[in-house]
């Protein structure tokens, strides 16, 4: 039944039910709640007519029909569009990274177990026809692997299908030579890793030499034209931590992206918390050096924040996946070089696709395949997840979790149950939409994320306010500073920015977003001794930022009623709402 018919029913059944009562009023019956409960049940039962059995009926088989609509193949259970294919050509590497295998290497498997060259194009247009963009190849080391000029062309011919770029992540020891072979066949973007400018502690990082030469291929790609150069570098305390500077001084002549990445845990790698450099550890020292450096806007699938220093032709940039990661917007799926596809880098499922492509399995069977992968997958990780609120630690040294427990955008969502009242139903958001229904709930009133994929990206922007109301005693605390907890009005602020940050994590139907300005303010009002709050969120995209306003502006609340209720029992958070948007189809709105 839709939801608008069982809010109706349930009406007509409380009036039912109330005039029972007024009958039996003489009666001077207690009704206990469970009472109650089990009256209203027997109401519904003489209620429920024929007309409503048969509604009952067609809505159960418009329920079937949902649970077999097939789900766009390359979208997970979570509504994430995976876009972007890395394919590994290899798993021989040509270096001994002291953080990525052991010493002595790890067993590879037959050259048989491998894919070919056709067999890599022929998945790979596959996931293009669905969808997929970008695709980045990596190893092991790709440069090792004898066909890859062949590889990179057949993949170029996939351009007209709607392929946009194709990379390739290298260590750069044998790539100077190949760079005009590599450009010709059709490659657009290059990462380059290095994680040092000594050469000496490269040698003991890298355990091999080759410092000049992965130098000289990263000067020649930068001179060669590419679309995009990359120089990856992974920060290890006590290692290369104090490089960061000298890194970002490359890009004042050179056009390099410099990304840093925090040190990750992988099996082998020894990883333990005393060698973890977090962002804003790395950042805080670059701002020592250049503090004039400024924020750059990410693309929405960007794993990296960027910034620049002002007149440098190149930028800089954090991959964040220990302190800030970014499941919740990931649009990766891995092919391994035996034909196993990962939908996780740190999942455990693999589904091998090379049996499947000699056995002459067709295109439209494969992608059943991968469709029921990637569904299994994030149901596993879903799992995994709950799990990590078990013991987060444990997980954290797994599968590299931060130890604050703070879990993805996905490890929020939960089963919504259905509105019970009517006056839960009517709130609507109508300046966001011109529908005559909810948003974020389908014709039978299960919850959705809405689609925006179709929309237009513009600049939006949102400005939400409230306020708290204390008492005489706590707010003159406030005013002169002397809350015991501290400054409240500068700790507010600040959790009011990391909330509209957050609002993706937070609210399970809301789409996380590249947020290009977060505006958090609180003043003083003596006239009902109150604090006023007041939050505006700007970014450039295709969904507004309301949300992520009244987010900031309810987070601050509470951290104010946090700070004072010690000293106030009657703090009231009040008028919490969101006085104007802009941006997007609906245009304007201005609630005050």
């Amino acid at each position: 039944m839709p939801l608008h018919g069982r809010i109706s029913l349930l009406g007509v059944q409380r009036v039912s039910y109330g005039r029972a009562l007024q009958k039996n009023a003489t009666r001077r019956r207690a009704y206990s709640s469970a009472a109650v409960a089990a009256t209203m049940g027997e109401e519904v039962s003489l209620v429920v007519n024929q007309r409503d059995q048969r509604r009952l009926g067609l809505q159960r088989k418009i329920d079937d029909v949902d649970r077999l609509k097939p789900r766009p193949n390359l979208f997970d259970t979570f509504g994430r569009k995976h876009t972007y294919l890395r394919i590994s050509l290899t798993e021989k590497c040509n270096l001994r990274c002291t953080y990525c295998m052991p010493e002595e290497g790890v067993a590879l498997q037959p050259k048989d177990r491998m894919l070919t060259s056709a067999e890599i194009v022929r998945l790979a247009t596959l996931f293009v026809n669905e969808g997929v963009t970008k695709i980045r190849l990596t190893g092991g080391e790709p440069t090792i692997r004898k066909d890859l000029i062949e590889i990179i062309a057949g993949l170029n011919a996939l351009k007209p299908m709607g392929l946009r770029s194709i990379g390739m992540t290298t260590n750069g020891l044998a790539l100077k030579r190949k760079l005009p072979m590599l450009k010709e066949a059709g490659l657009d973007k290059l990462n380059i890793s290095l994680d040092t400018l000594d050469q000496f502690k490269f040698e003991l990082m890298t355990r091999r030499r080759g410092f000049q030469n992965v130098m000289d291929g990263i000067h020649a790609a930068c001179a060669t034209g590419f679309d995009e150069v990359k120089l990856n570098s992974v920060v290890i305390k006590g290692l290369n931590d104090e490089e960061v500077v000298p890194f970002v001084q490359m890009t004042k002549d050179l056009p390099l992206y410099v990304r840093f990445i925090e040190y990750m845990p992988f099996d082998g790698n020894k990883w333990n918390e005393k060698k973890f450099v977090s962002y804003k550890q790395m950042l805080g020292k670059i701002r020592e050096v250049y503090p004039d450096i400024t924020k750059i806007r990410d693309d929405p699938n960007d794993t990296t924040k960027g910034y620049t220093v002002p007149g440098f032709a190149g930028k800089f940039g954090f991959i964040t996946s220990m302190s800030d990661h970014f499941c919740g917007t990931c649009n990766r799926v891995r092919l391994m070089a035996d034909g196993n596809l990962k939908v996780c880098l740190f999942g455990n499922t693999e589904v091998n696709l090379r049996d499947l492509v000699r056995s002459g399995t067709n295109d439209a069977e494969l992608m059943e395949v991968i469709s029921a992968a990637e569904e299994k997958e994030t149901a596993r990780w879903y799992a995994r997840v709950k799990e990590t609120a078990k013991s987060p630690d444990d997980t954290h040294r797994r599968i590299g979790y931060p130890q604050n427990g703070r879990l993805p955008l996905y490890t929020a969502y939960a089963n919504l149950h259905t509105l019970g009242t009517t006056s839960q139903l009517q709130i609507r958001r109508h300046y966001s939409s011109r529908s005559p229904r909810l948003t974020h709930t389908d014709e039978v009133g299960r919850a959705q994320m809405v689609d925006v994929s179709l929309k237009n990206e513009s600049l939006r922007t949102a400005t939400a306010k409230g306020e708290v109301l204390l008492g005489q005693e706590a707010f003159t605390l406030v005013q002169a500073n002397a809350i015991k907890k501290g400054d409240v009005l500068t700790v507010a602020q600040i959790a009011g920015v990391n909330a509209a940050k957050q609002t993706g994590y937070l609210i399970p139907l809301c789409h996380p977003l590249p947020l290009s300005r977060i505006d958090v303010s609180l003043s003083l009002c003596e006239k009902n001794t109150s604090v006023q709050v007041s939050a505006t969120v700007s970014c450039h995209g295709r969904t507004g930022v309301e949300m992520e306003a009244i987010t900031a502006v309810s987070v601050a609340c509470c951290t104010v009623y946090d700070m004072c209720k010690a000293v106030d029992k009657s703090i009231k958070l009040t008028n919490i709402r969101v006085v104007s948007k802009s941006g997007g189809k609906s245009g304007e709105f201005v609630g005050e």
